[in-house]
């Protein structure tokens, strides 16, 4: 077997409303060889992954598809549910897959669902080798795969801070993406999103942060504001730390002026050797280290949020346990193995590492790593709490005295930090600390919150809801609305007028399209960003309050939406183009995966679908938000049946469009007050124009503020570059439009015709990634408007640089063409200026742009020259 595509789609797609993995697959020999004619197959499988057994596949029971197996399957559909299968096994709870034969015998599309994508990825190559092994008779050892599986998933997981404040949000319905590998993440969209990193927000104050990272500067501040904290002094040299321990008397702790996690840290220094090795390890973090008096006493950590207390926790550094019979290094390993401890921050608690802190502990009680401890007898192994180093924690958050919460109050105010954790020894929180014997230690302007979330002992906080409580306080928002549309034809000039019209009613608009990602009516990215990129892009931008996103056909198949649901949908019609790519080979397939886009629409919001195309109509049951239809017939039947229940209709009666709704008609403007309808005669226009009337008063606008942008957004240059763009050249007009399908052609067509009495030429080329039927019928569409066709070859794809214009060629001659009235010249810039030079007074170009600013530049460059040589 080949893999011929393997991608992870992550939004909702053709085949899902959640992410999958689409892999495409050559079956190659084994398209002959099912699963039945392969001796013990189901039972090796079964051996090897008895779990299977819970797949109950298309019986619709347990034990289902090992009943395929035995009955007789193909080898991509055993694919399938190996790559979910691994992907269980490996902690990632996944069930749905599908796998799809093609229109090429031997090659198959699968999707599966994936929880993190390159544990996904990786399962479905995983599978593909095991399930070709398992063909040839040959069994495979799973467990490392899983193991492989588990450390792919743990090297892309977000720390459990972060984790659980994105899994907050997503309880309350806010979004979120990452914006990094690590922990840099946003919440929310637009102009309402916050960014955290780790624990720390986006309006944590820096000054804060960097006097937090300072223990001296702390201790300093704090100590001026009343709240006890140990005597210290920073030094750097070896002679300066003797010096300050003669000063402030031994037991000391000495630790990095600038450090966290207990890196570099050691307490409890009795003697001048102690102090000189425990100066040389805080060195190595950083280079002016802290010399400070040893508080006996237990390791607090008390953490504030937005200035209030809100948990706290007893630390205990990590300690072994004997049994009289296994040594300390053995109990260490015993330890390691409790499945809640991890590497890192990947789990609840953390491996114990063996170090020269673990070392020195057990030679101040004469002990090595060899030694025997008798049962019951309790040893630590690392000098801080940290549960970093192996650390526990037991939930003491009931047992804070009322003085202790307020002084932690006052610390995060004194510091200056929204989220602060805070580091205190003593005996005990049940009373008010005393200067001498208990003090504050350090701050941290980016605490953990493990130790609170999942205490080894005590009850777990949701510190997360206070988190996502002060940066979404109630009744704040947190998500734009989101407005989507696609289609066919005419995506463009509707996602460009509905935003012009929001515009103009002074929202701030991030919008997308095939040309550009535009903020505010600035472009910022050129290109086709018409995908999830060009979503997410415009979610990311901090300034925008509304979103106006072009969706294409290809951005939903390869990567899904960019989006989880929008607030409106919009379909516009459904016509032959792109047909063959991807798996989408007829025009019901092409309509389901338009589809996607109505689909997910937020039930509270509205579906915008053209009852004048029977195949749009035919979405309208799958969506389940409020249903506008529009329609040039005020008499549509689907038009009825919609106003009697209760939803909104647009349409045009007595040449004005109406709003509808049941109890009230509402006329917005007349068709030919509307620049883009040319008085009426671009039909085209008038069903963009019903599209971006729908979508502006589902959300809220009146007629008169949706008139206002309709009769102030043209077709010009300006504001809707490539789409129907009209030049007066004097004795003959010129149109710049990017209309490059069969749909577009017969939709404009008889408008083009009637533009100019003269003869009507067109510069054209067909897309070269598309089949050769729809590139002859595409020919054949252009032969019934135009007299003269100059046949350019500006995207050949995957073919070679002239092929598809002979292809188009061959579809006019059909359509009735002579040789005659074909001029082929392949460069585009000069099949620019070949049509312009072939107009005669009363004639209309048509040049048909792939490079739009360059056909427009090339345009009216030829004008200046006519007008210069006119004056001469």
């Amino acid at each position: 077997m080949k893999i011929m595509e393997l991608r992870a789609i992550r939004g909702p797609n053709y085949y899902s409303r959640h992410p999958v993995i689409f892999m495409q697959l050559d079956l190659e020999e084994l398209e002959t060889t099912p699963t039945d004619m392969v001796p013990g197959f189901k039972d090796n499988l079964a051996m090897m992954m008895p779990s299977l057994q819970e797949h109950k596949c298309s019986p619709g029971r347990v034990g289902g598809f090992y009943e395929r197996l035995v009955r007789g399957t193909w080898a991509g559909h055993v694919v399938e549910h190996v790559a979910l299968e691994l992907q269980c096994l490996a902690g990632h709870e996944v069930a749905f897959g599908k796998t799809f034969d093609t229109e090429e015998t031997g090659i198959y599309n699968l999707v599966y669902r994936y929880l993190d994508y390159q544990a996904g990825l990786r399962a479905g190559e995983m599978a593909v080798q095991l399930v070709e092994k398992l063909f040839q008779g040959t069994t495979t050892d799973v467990q490392p795969l899983i193991i492989e599986l588990k450390q792919i998933a743990a090297s892309s997981l977000l720390g459990p801070s972060t984790q659980s404040i994105v899994n907050e949000a997503t309880k309350r319905g806010i979004s979120h993406f990452r914006l990094n590998e690590d922990s840099y993440v946003q919440l929310g969209q637009g102009v309402h999103q916050r960014r955290i990193q780790a624990t720390m927000m986006d309006n944590t104050s820096a000054l804060g942060v960097e006097i937090a990272d300072d223990k001296e500067s702390t201790k300093k501040l704090l100590s001026s504001m009343g709240i006890p904290v140990p005597e210290g002094r920073s030094v750097q040299s070896a002679d300066e730390a003797l010096q300050a321990a003669e000063e402030i008397g031994y037991p000391l702790v000495v630790k990095p002026l600038v450090g966290n996690h207990g890196r570099g840290i050691t307490v409890n220094v009795t003697n001048a050797k102690e102090l000189l090795v425990a100066y040389q390890m805080a060195c190595k973090i950083y280079e002016t280290c802290l010399v400070e008096k040893y508080l006996e006493g237990f390791d607090f950590r008390v953490l504030v949020i937005n200035g209030k207390f809100v948990a706290a926790a007893l630390r205990e550094p990590a300690y072994v346990i004997g049994n009289g019979k296994d040594t300390i290094k053995q109990l260490i390993d015993t330890v390691n193995k409790d499945p809640e401890r991890g590497i890192g921050h990947e789990k609840n608690l953390t491996r114990i590492t063996i170090d020269y802190m673990t070392k020195r502990l057990l030679s101040l009680k004469q002990l090595t790593l060899e030694s025997i401890l008798a049962d019951g007898e309790k040893v630590y192994i690392k000098s801080t709490a940290n549960l970093s180093v192996g650390g526990t924690a037991l939930d003491v958050t009931e047992n804070v005295h009322p003085l202790n919460q307020l002084m932690a109050q006052r610390i995060s105010q004194i510091i200056g930090l929204n989220v602060i954790g805070i580091d205190i020894i003593a005996d005990s929180l049940e009373k008010p600390l005393r200067s001498g014997s208990s003090g504050v230690v350090e701050v941290n302007a980016a605490p953990g919150f493990r130790m609170h979330l999942n205490p080894t002992n005590g009850t777990p906080r949701n510190i997360s809801s206070y988190i996502l409580d002060m940066l979404f306080p109630s009744g704040s928002a947190h998500a734009v609305p989101i407005v989507a549309v696609t289609g066919t034809n005419g995506k463009t000039t509707t996602t460009r007028l509905i935003s012009h019209i929001f515009e103009l009613n002074g929202r701030t608009v991030g919008m997308t399209s095939t040309d550009a990602v535009i903020i505010d009516n600035i472009p910022i990215l050129k290109g086709d960003y018409s995908g999830p990129e060009g979503a997410r892009k415009v979610m990311m931008d901090a300034t925008i309050d509304l979103a106006v996103l072009e969706v294409a056909r290809g951005g939903i198949l390869r990567r899904g939406l960019g989006y989880t649901e929008s607030d409106v949908g919009v379909l516009l019609n459904i016509t032959s183009d792109h047909l063959g790519e991807g798996g989408i080979d007829t025009l019901e397939k092409l309509t389901r995966l338009k589809s996607t886009v109505t689909e997910a629409v937020k039930p509270s919001g509205f579906a915008v679908f053209n009852a004048d195309d029977f195949r749009v109509l035919s979405c309208l049951d799958k969506t389940k938000a409020h249903p506008v239809l529009f329609s040039r017939d005020p008499e549509h039947p689907a038009l009825k049946t919609n106003y009697d229940k209760g939803n909104m209709n647009v349409t045009v009666k007595e040449s004005n469009f109406i709003i509808q709704k049941k109890g009230w008609t509402s006329i917005v403007a007349s068709v030919i007050e509307i620049p883009i309808t040319f008085d009426g005669n671009a039909g085209f226009n008038i069903e963009n124009v019903m599209a971006a009337i729908a979508a502006t008063a589902a959300l809220g606008l009146n007629e008169v503020q949706i008139r206002a942008g309709l009769v102030s957004f043209s077709s010009s240059i300006g504001q809707s570059p490539g789409r129907m763009n009209v030049i007066d050249m004097g004795d003959f007009k010129v149109v710049v439009d990017y209309g490059h399908n069969i749909g577009a052609i017969n939709a404009t067509g008889d408008f083009i015709k009637g533009l100019m009495p003269g003869r009507k030429i067109r510069m054209a080329s067909g897309s070269g990634n598309r089949r050769r039927e729809d590139i002859l019928e595409f020919g054949r569409a252009l032969s019934k408007y135009y007299d003269h066709i100059v046949l350019c070859d500006s995207d050949p794809r995957q073919r070679t640089v002239g092929e598809t214009a002979q292809i188009v060629k061959e579809g006019l001659l059909q359509g009735g063409f002579k040789p005659e009235m074909i001029t082929l010249v392949i460069d585009e810039k000069e099949a620019t200026k070949v049509s312009l030079e072939m107009a005669n007074k009363g004639d209309l170009v048509v040049l048909q742009a792939d490079d739009i600013a360059q056909v427009i530049k090339d345009a009216l460059d030829y004008k200046a020259k006519l007008t210069k040589s006119r004056k001469i």
